[in-house]
């Protein structure tokens, strides 16, 4: 078994880069489907949403450039082309939403998905021994958790 610079299997970590590549291209299309939601957003909870709206993306900017560099960490490259993130990604580009309830439900779903690809990232990652990617990716689970239940509670559910 080989070991990369920072005391990973490397074959592990070819796997882990992959998933986490896969992660990125998910919340960069989120990123830009917030942005959207954020300036197009009209209505009774305009001023709401639009603050709420623009919390939300900066943390996902944030998060962005976390996975990015995770990647590096692992001594792979982060997938750097907007081509790539509308390929692989599974959440789905969103055009035009002005509705609020449209767009939380939009923002609902696609946290379910990161979790979703997050709690597997998790398994691969402790698999792997990489405490640095478990620690991120639990992080993003539990705060997520509770940012999905509250939106859900927006909307009624």
């Amino acid at each position: 078994m080989s070991k990369n610079f920072i005391g990973l299997d490397k074959e592990k970590t070819v796997k882990l880069a992959d998933s986490l590549n896969d992660l990125l291209s998910n919340y960069q299309i989120f990123y830009m489907n917030v942005r959207g939601y954020h300036w197009n957003i009209k209505g009774d909870n305009f001023f709401e949403l639009h603050l709420k709206f623009e919390e939300l993306y900066d943390d996902l900017l944030l998060k962005i450039d976390e996975i990015a560099e995770r990647v590096l960490t692992l001594g792979h490259r982060p997938s750097h082309a907007y081509s790539t993130y509308i390929e692989r990604s599974e959440i789905p580009e969103q055009k035009d939403v002005a509705d609020g309830k449209t767009a939380m439900s939009n923002i609902v779903d696609s946290f379910a998905k990161l979790i979703g690809k997050q709690r597997a990232l998790l398994n691969l990652a402790g698999d792997a021994e990489d405490e640095g990617t478990v620690a991120l990716m639990s992080d993003y689970i539990s705060q997520q958790e509770k940012t999905v239940w509250m939106y859900r509670s927006y909307l009624g559910h």
